[in-house]
């Protein structure tokens, strides 16, 4: 008898997970996207994009080709760089420059990693500037032009796992 109490005990406290908690979550949450965003006055320490206006980062032209190129293949490796526009075939492949395909790399990450100081480093091969780089169907993304494809929080709908975990922990129980 002992064992079926806290058996029913942990049931309970499953089915108020699933039935109270998650659904007040998701309300919560769209309580907090529902209110008037407020306007920050000071940037985020580093970022330039919203002092001076709209910024890029390209590749410094004179630096080690063998530095260009390695902060190259980390942009478009480990760093996520959307890269395509700058393959054989796309908008940004010429000039098929070391120079030109970096700074392309590096402005895209860039961008998508906030516009800060610090990413648009690239081990001292890239700088930030306020001349935009792009030339006629190159288009290099400015602040505001990248979108995370994550969708939102509220448009996710709640597990039910706990409720299938209770539902055989039941199960399981009833048959012994």
């Amino acid at each position: 008898m002992r064992k079926m109490g806290w058996i029913l005990q942990f049931l309970l406290v499953l089915m108020v997970q699933c039935y109270l908690v998650l659904p007040m979550e998701a309300a919560v949450q769209e309580k907090v996207e529902a209110t008037v965003p407020v306007t920050v006055m000071s940037p985020p320490e580093g970022n330039t994009t919203f002092l001076d206006g709209t910024t890029w980062c390209v590749a410094l032209p004179g630096v080690s080709q063998v530095d260009l190129q390695n902060a190259l293949d980390w942009a478009c490796g480990l760093g996520t760089a959307d890269c395509g526009a700058i393959q054989e075939g796309g908008p940004c492949f010429e000039p098929d420059t070391l120079v030109s395909h970096a700074s392309f790399a590096f402005n895209n990450y860039y961008q998508q990693n906030g516009n800060s100081d610090i990413a648009c480093n690239f081990g001292g091969t890239a700088t930030v500037t306020k001349h935009n780089p792009s030339y006629n169907k190159c288009i290099y993304p400015s602040s505001g032009s990248l979108t995370s494809s994550a969708p939102t929080l509220s448009k996710q709908k709640p597990s039910f796992t706990w409720w299938k975990v209770a539902a055989m922990l039941l199960l399981l129980y009833m048959r012994s």
